[in-house]
């Protein structure tokens, strides 16, 4: 079992940067993918960012490359999304996922937190 909690949402103007947290419980994080959906108001939950259990492959949506950066803290069983120039398009419930094994891209993961808020204004 994995247990996920993220933080770091809040509101922040466009251009803007926020770095959210997701830290996990369970002796074997290292052992899964980590990866980082949001979901916007009306919308399905969609793929951001996903980061190997070595670290080793790291995927971005094309919406946030050059902006997002994913990463991940063994000893610390913490997941990073460091988020920077902001755009009202990204406002949206941010998740954290966990997976052990099969495609990071897809929605499918075995773990999920509880979410965080990111609002950016315009």
């Amino acid at each position: 079992q994995v247990q996920l909690v993220e933080s770091g949402g809040g509101l922040v103007q466009a251009g803007g940067a926020l770095r959210l947290s997701c830290a996990a419980s369970g002796r074997t994080f290292s052992s899964y993918d980590m990866g980082w959906f949001r979901q916007a108001p009306g919308k399905g939950r969609e793929f951001v960012a996903a980061i190997s259990w070595s670290g080793g492959a790291i995927y971005y949506a094309d919406s946030v490359k050059g902006r997002f950066t994913i990463s991940r803290d063994k000893f610390k069983n913490t997941v990073y999304l460091q988020m920077n120039s902001l755009k009202p398009e990204d406002t949206a419930v941010y998740y954290c996922a966990a997976r052990a094994g099969g495609s990071m891209v897809r929605v499918d993961y075995n773990y999920w937190g509880q979410g965080t808020q990111v609002t950016v204004s315009s």
